[in-house]
């Protein structure tokens, strides 16, 4: 997620709830590092890697349900509930499972392949996500995202399909938190949708190291609070942090020329942002996605919002060989 406007560090408007005690989860890719699909037995060999980190994590979230992604680097699409859902089911781990939303036709696929295997695999199943950062993207570059109506529609095409199924799963949307916080998303909180993941970095905030944990932990409670107070409710709707991490060695810089400081990409920045970040979040009690699990080396380099080139292959706390990258995992408390 890439924010280029400047949003002062405040304090929520409101009083912000979360669940009793924070929980871990992590974005998975589901490409090896050829480009090739990953099969069960590959999503088996991730999530043991995972359960044996030093926080535990008992959820991982995907993003499409076919995942196209690689078609500017010669990969094949991927199926990916037939693959992951089976792989969950061996080991205990719970998927969010996400649908793209960008276009009528994505959609429809993947809300087509999620249902061959919703049914079988519903204990697998914690959630469905409908988008990823379509509203921040249609704010930066109109015609690249989607609007809020737009994707409450499809949210409600996945819940008609799931209740008609017998299942109740949480269905819901991802988005940059500050769309949430400044009433973009408001016709979502308004409209039944019941799940929401808010991703928040310091470093495409153009971050120093030195701040990077509390711009994201308060990106955090402003997109909480303005969420609880619209819904008029604390628990009416579950809310995660979608994303957070930091580039790994190998990673970009990032500089924002709104802000007057640099993000510096590096393994011991990684672990500073993992330990004052990501642990001070778990320990305030916000659940939490870290992006990501594992290497991507197979992506190319991302052109920004903005026009900049950056690096997205180094931002896993392991490697694609799953070899941990960041040195310690581990959160502790007092």
């Amino acid at each position: 997620m890439r924010v280029s406007s400047v949003v002062a560090l405040a304090a929520a408007a409101s009083p912000i709830a979360v669940s009793a005690k924070g929980r871990l989860g992590y974005a998975i890719g589901v490409r090896r590092g050829d480009v090739s699909c990953k099969s069960t037995d590959d999503f088996v060999e991730d999530f043991k890697v995972l359960q044996g980190a030093g926080v535990p994590p008992q959820y991982v979230r995907t993003y499409a349900a076919i995942d196209g992604g690689a078609n500017s680097v010669g990969g094949a699409p991927c199926a990916v509930p037939g693959a992951i859902l089976p792989a969950a089911a061996q080991t205990g781990m719970k998927v969010v499972l996400g649908l793209w939303a960008d276009t009528d036709s994505a959609f429809k696929a993947d809300l087509d392949e999620i249902m061959k295997y919703a049914k079988e695999y519903s204990d697998s199943i914690y959630a469905f996500t409908v988008g990823s950062e379509g509203l921040y993207r249609q704010e930066q570059k109109p015609g690249t995202g989607y609007t809020a109506t737009d994707i409450l529609d499809k949210i409600n095409q996945l819940k008609k399909a799931l209740k008609d199924a017998g299942l109740t799963q949480k269905v819901g949307t991802a988005d940059s938190w500050n769309k949430y916080q400044d009433g973009t998303a408001d016709p979502l909180i308004t409209g039944g949708v019941d799940l929401m993941l808010v991703n928040a970095f310091g470093y495409w905030q153009s971050q120093d190291i030195s701040n990077a944990s509390a711009t994201y932990l308060d990106d955090l409670q402003q997109a909480y609070g303005h969420i609880q107070s619209v819904a008029g409710s604390t628990t009416s709707i579950e809310l995660w942090n979608g994303e957070t991490g930091w580039p790994t060695d190998g990673g970009s810089d990032y500089n924002d020329p709104s802000y007057s400081t640099t993000a510096v990409a590096g393994t011991q920045n990684a672990q500073t942002f993992y330990k004052n970040g990501v642990c001070a979040a778990l320990d305030w009690n916000f659940d939490v996605f870290y992006f990501e699990a594992f290497h991507e080396t197979w992506k190319p380099k991302s052109i920004g919002l903005g026009g900049q080139e950056g690096d997205e292959t180094h931002w896993g706390a392991f490697d694609v060989d799953r070899k941990q990258v960041i040195p310690d995992l581990s959160c502790s408390y007092p």
